[in-house]
């Protein structure tokens, strides 16, 4: 066991001096240059979602209604006059309380990125175009929903979205018989949908500093990307 341990240290000490030799960095910086990477996406990625417009205008992560109320949708939305624009205005309103909490991501993200090492810099270095992403998504996930969820609540309550919910499940209720019970907890379905489109605004932005020039806004960015 303890020659394995050795055989193991060897290696990676020899995979870290090849991969200085390789791209003329330190340790330290090929580190640096990943958090970096990584604090400029994050924070385009939570100022776009933020902005107005920044999920119900972007189609890549704008919010629809939700799938487990599909049936309260097509209920509301044949009534005459008053059942479209109930709809309409409900998935309008949640797309905007995720634009308001969206900023309260951040530092969120700040703190699993201070906790890069070495070897996880390394692996998002040589991996997959969203490798990074994917390491903050697994560091950050659980975080981001019990933080996120508060936010989104008191967004919900904010923008009006709960009481366009309110809305449309009394109008549901009152207009057909034996309605089916609606189960959909919106605040959990907007933060789950909330921390997803920040995920794929995230990857875009990954995305850009790994094969544009122009996106490696740093002279650390500028090293480690273009030595890669």
């Amino acid at each position: 066991m303890k020659t394995f341990r050795y055989l193991l240290v060897l290696v990676f000490v020899g995979f870290s001096f090849s991969c200085q030799k390789d791209t003329g960095l330190t340790n330290e910086q090929i580190v640096a240059g990943l958090k970096e990477a990584l604090k400029v996406g994050a924070t385009n990625s939570t100022t776009q979602a933020h902005a107005t417009d920044g999920y119900f205008l972007n189609s890549l992560i704008k919010i629809p209604w939700p799938q487990d109320a599909e049936f309260v949708k097509v209920a509301v939305s044949a009534i005459p006059i008053i059942g479209q624009p109930l709809v309409d205005e409900l998935v309008l309103k949640v797309n905007r309380a995720a634009e308001d909490a969206a900023d309260k991501a951040l530092p969120i993200f700040v703190d699993a990125i201070t906790n890069i090492n070495f070897s996880d810099a390394l692996g998002i270095l040589n991996g997959a175009d969203d490798a990074a992403t994917q390491y903050l998504k697994t560091n950050t996930s659980a975080g981001l929903k019990t933080a996120f969820k508060p936010n989104i609540q008191t967004s919900l309550t904010s923008v009006g979205a709960q009481q366009a919910w309110n809305n449309v499940t009394s109008t549901y209720n009152s207009t057909i018989p034996s309605p089916q019970p609606i189960n959909t907890d919106l605040a959990d379905y907007t933060t789950g949908k909330a921390i997803d489109g920040l995920f794929v605004l995230v990857a875009k932005e990954e995305y850009k500093i790994r094969t544009d020039i122009n996106a490696r806004v740093s002279d650390i960015l500028k090293q480690v990307f273009g030595n890669k």
